[in-house]
């Protein structure tokens, strides 16, 4: 029987960290100014690897950038503008001109979008709908095909997807349907693993739940619900060790507690926890326009 604390969890404890020095010297954050993708970055500066930093703005990019310089100051910093729910071909085609000549070790696919707040699929607009397919799929797909190459190149890197816990752990994500079905990094990880595990690329689907990022509305760490930057510590500790982990141990507990009920009990469980979101949201959003 599958267990995802003993598969996800328990059994990482036996493994060694795998070195970043294994690979190149330069790595790939997107989405770095705020939440696990800022924790990537500095965790990234930390191990001594210098940074190209993708996101859509320019002032954010520069405030993370002077940060990272003020704690790291040997970090060799690049950014690059891209807005993922527009022009896509653009910013991809900066992303390849900034990459070019320089030895990329680790790409962190962490860029992505959710709904501003829980709501039924016939709620949804065209605008959310285009920006989170945008996003969540086109823009996780390009931003590795960019960087692929030269790591195929060399015959060794890491590509780490940011994957959504709702996607994999428990079996629906009412009212937020787009949003998990966009999140298909699962088996694009999964699939880029096997193709290209024999020219020395590892690529890793990490499993995140529940962290304190702006995305899931939580403010204060716990136990189970992490820091941006002690999540990232955890995901640094398993590059490299196979197509799947949940880096931050007690969410493997989590996994385990939603595989063990039945699948009618979650889905009862996570309508309703939506439904509560969703009706906090449509109050919050009533206030802002009064």
């Amino acid at each position: 029987m599958f267990c995802p604390f003993y598969q996800m969890g328990l059994c990482q404890f036996l493994q060694t960290s795998q070195e970043s020095e294994k690979y190149d010297s330069w790595a790939v954050v997107t989405g770095p100014t705020a939440g696990i993708g800022k924790g990537f970055a500095f965790e990234l500066a930390r191990k001594e690897l210098n940074l190209i930093l993708v996101g859509q703005n320019p002032e954010k990019l520069k405030d993370v950038s002077d940060l990272i310089l003020a704690k790291f100051g040997k970090t060799q910093i690049k950014t690059v503008v891209v807005d993922f729910t527009s022009d896509l071909d653009d910013g991809v085609r900066k992303l390849r001109e900034t990459i070019e000549g320089l030895e990329v070790g680790i790409l962190i696919n962490n860029v992505g979008i959710s709904y501003p707040y829980a709501r039924f699929f016939h709620e949804v607009d065209e605008e959310l709908l285009k920006n989170l397919i945008k996003v969540n799929v086109e823009g996780t797909s390009k931003a590795t095909q960019a960087v692929l190459p030269g790591m195929f190149q060399r015959k060794r890197g890491a590509i780490v997807n940011i994957g959504l816990g709702a996607a994999i752990v428990i079996p629906s994500d009412p009212l937020y349907v787009v949003y998990a079905a966009t999140k298909y990094i699962y088996q694009f990880s999964r699939c880029l693993y096997v193709e290209y595990k024999k020219n020395g690329i590892d690529v890793k689907y990490q499993v995140e739940l529940y962290v304190t990022t702006k995305m899931e509305s939580i403010k204060r760490s716990s136990c189970f619900v992490p820091s941006t930057n002690g999540y990232a510590q955890a995901a640094m500790h398993w590059i490299g060790y196979g197509p799947r982990c949940i880096p931050y141990w007690p969410h493997a507990i989590l996994w385990t507690l939603a595989y063990a009920l039945p699948e009618s009990v979650v889905d009862s469980w996570r309508l309703g926890f939506c439904l509560g979101i969703r009706k906090r949201g449509q109050l919050k959003y009533s206030r802002k326009k009064e």
